[in-house]
């Protein structure tokens, strides 16, 4: 049985844990403690990216998660002694307003709330409802005195709070899910690996990125003999998405065009073998680790399977059988072979 307990805990413990892009450093040793504790290897590279390996060998295949989430930076500090903001990574101003958020300033950490400049009915009465939801509106209120509010300067890294919950009937609701589940997923595997004393079928290559928000995580960190990567993220559940929050998604394309179908067929007979609940899926302004190892010009046959995710890089919501479904697939595709094409040598 796969360890909901553990999942969950870990799921927890990296969603309470700040690491937007560009200050990833705290999520990076959660996991590396997590390896740790599991007796895996641990190995970095000049960027930061986590890695280890299970099976004997040199790694031919990898999956990679991503640790780092959407975050926002200081871009001014407006005359009224409040920070202006822009987002890193693409998420939408409308889900920026009110949220409680940490500034990490060379003094130290501030908390605050992203607000509107017109934030006050009782001042703007209708005004609120009209102005447009932008970062041009957007500035941070300290809860700090004036004297403190000045150690905020330009290019300061904000974090923006989680706000977890997890509850009875299996939904798990909070930001960052994208994609701390995903991380989550991964460790549970290697646990249950570990556990029921299971080697993998073909030596294996597990990555921890760190900057897939801004396109770049899966850009480097590649062993010389992987020749396959599975993508471990979110899966769109949203109106004309086949996602739902009861299965595992393989996905099939995305933005930049088709997966490898013989990697995509796989993991779909991975789920039929082993009575895992899936659904097949396409996405259409989604990209992830496995689109930027390919722009980066590795070598790579790439695929995608992913957990359910409703309002992606918003409010947004997973469900625990979704995340169970998900490892369970990973373990399957660690015990199986390479997939090879049609004359191939591999």
């Amino acid at each position: 049985m796969i360890d909901t307990h553990y999942l969950t805990a870990c799921l927890k413990a990296l969603v309470e844990t700040p690491s937007p892009v560009g200050r990833t450093e705290p999520a990076v040793a959660l996991a590396d403690g997590w390896l740790e504790d599991l007796g895996l290897p641990r190995a970095y590279t000049r960027r930061g990216v986590l890695s280890t390996q299970i099976g004997q060998g040199e790694p031919r295949r990898a999956l990679a998660a991503h640790l780092d989430t959407l975050g926002a930076m200081v871009t001014g500090i407006r005359p009224n002694g409040r920070p202006t903001l822009r987002n890193t990574g693409t998420w939408a101003a409308r889900f920026a307003e009110g949220a409680r958020v940490t500034v990490f300033t060379d003094r130290g950490a501030l908390r605050g709330t992203i607000l509107p400049l017109k934030a006050s009915g009782h001042r703007f009465n209708t005004e609120v409802d009209t102005q447009p939801a932008d970062w041009d509106n957007l500035e941070i209120r300290l809860d700090c005195n004036d004297e403190d509010a000045k150690a905020v300067q330009i290019g300061d890294i904000v974090a923006v709070d989680a706000q977890p919950e997890f509850l009875d009937n299996g939904f798990i609701v909070s930001r960052h899910l994208d994609d701390k589940a995903g991380v989550a997923c991964l460790l549970t595997a290697l646990k249950y690996c570990r556990d029921n004393g299971i080697e993998p079928a073909i030596p294996a290559q597990i990555m921890f990125t760190i900057s897939e928000e801004v396109g770049i995580g899966g850009t480097h960190g590649f062993g010389p003999k992987v020749q396959e990567l599975v993508a471990i993220d979110n899966g769109v559940t949203a109106p004309d998405q086949a996602s739902r929050d009861d299965a595992a998604i393989i996905a099939f394309r995305d933005r930049t065009g088709p997966f490898d179908m013989p990697i995509t067929r796989h993991l779909v007979d991975l789920c039929n073998a082993n009575a895992i609940t899936h659904v097949r899926d396409t996405f259409r302004s989604y990209r992830s680790d496995s689109a930027a190892a390919i722009d980066a010009g590795w070598d790579l046959r790439v695929g995608l399977a992913c957990f359910s995710l409703d309002s992606s890089h918003g409010w947004e919501r997973t469900h625990i059988e979704s995340l169970i479904q998900l490892t369970r697939l990973i373990v399957a595709y660690l015990q199986s072979d390479l997939v090879s094409l049609p004359g191939s040598k591999y």
